[in-house]
């Protein structure tokens, strides 16, 4: 099974991929594009850029192809593109967002984790909050539509980890 955790910045998704890992044996999890590809040497900018985005874009789209079965993804190519979208809204996407479409049907089960209200991370942490919130108001709009099974998760990581492993345990 191919799961993929989306969410905007600072909602618990790669702490919620580390704990799904601890209950499920034989899986890998996918380290989210943007530390995969600094660490292959790629330079992001300080700044959030059209430019990085693209690029976590499509690394994102060769490694959903290509990993096997078990396979936790930390981000997917859908928020990737909301954030790419955020910052540059007048950008014609429709067709990087129908490829999306095309290659997101490899995944099982899209686990959404929102912005919470009342937000978990308080707001004098939060790095970028315009940015977040408008991401984050993206996949609300744009998650219904890509036609595979999706969940959300909300509340303590406890309980976010036991309603994705309960939805798994259904399969």
């Amino acid at each position: 099974m191919k799961i993929a955790i989306v969410g905007a910045h600072q909602v618990g998704k790669t702490t919620l991929a580390e704990e799904l890992m601890n209950h499920l044996p034989g899986y890998t999890m996918v380290r989210e594009p943007y530390y995969a590809l600094e660490d292959s040497g790629y330079e992001f900018s300080d700044q959030p850029s059209v430019e990085d985005f693209v690029i976590q874009v499509e690394y994102s789209l060769r490694r959903i192809s290509n990993d096997e079965d078990n396979v936790i993804f930390d981000r997917c190519s859908i928020d990737l593109l909301a954030y790419l979208h955020a910052l540059d809204p007048g950008r014609d996407i429709q067709q990087l967002f129908e490829k999306i479409q095309e290659s997101i049907r490899d995944i099982d089960l899209l686990v959404f984790v929102p912005i919470e209200t009342p937000d978990l991370i308080p707001q004098h942490l939060v790095q970028f909050p315009k940015l977040r919130n408008e991401v984050d108001s993206l996949l609300h709009e744009w998650i219904p539509n890509l036609g595979i099974e999706t969940m959300e998760v909300k509340g303590t990581l406890p309980k976010r980890s036991e309603l994705v492993l309960a939805r798994l345990a259904e399969d």
